[in-house]
């Protein structure tokens, strides 16, 4: 049961004016076909529109602001003292500090055991490495 029902009022008893939207998309159709200006635009095959000026067109409002002094774009802002800038610094790290998702202990200890794996593995490989140059060192100088 709907708000309307409730009240007593039918939807056919309400006036079509008095809707705020359409219902339907027909609705919807002729109700945007009814706001759209006659014209030019209803004219075209293809059914686009053109911009009302181009970007380099003059409006009244350029008009109105030519006796206006055109603003300086050189001057720098003022910098802030350097406590300034330092706290604006410390701020801006504290809140990427919260944005960081942190490893929980279980996913810490994952992943210092790889890294340390890692490790061994290179130090491992690095150590094997200069062993066999320095034995082919010796045999061809040796």
């Amino acid at each position: 049961m709907s708000d309307s029902d409730a009240s007593g009022e039918n939807e056919q008893d309400k006036a079509p004016e008095a809707q705020s939207r359409p219902v339907t998309a027909a609705a919807r159709r002729e109700r945007r076909a009814s706001t759209r200006p006659s014209g030019k635009s209803e004219a075209r095959s293809d059914g686009k529109t053109r911009p009302a000026a181009k970007a380099g067109d003059k409006t009244e409002k350029a008009k109105d602001a030519k006796g206006t002094a055109t603003p300086k774009r050189d001057r720098k802002p003022k910098k802030a003292s350097v406590f300034a800038r330092i706290l604006r610094f410390i701020r801006e790290v504290w809140a990427e500090l919260r944005k960081v998702i942190w490893p929980n202990r279980k996913q810490m200890v994952t992943y210092t055991a790889v890294v340390l794996i890692f490790v061994v593995f290179m130090v491992a490989l690095v150590s094997g490495l200069d062993l066999g140059f320095k034995q082919v060192i010796g045999l061809v100088f040796g």
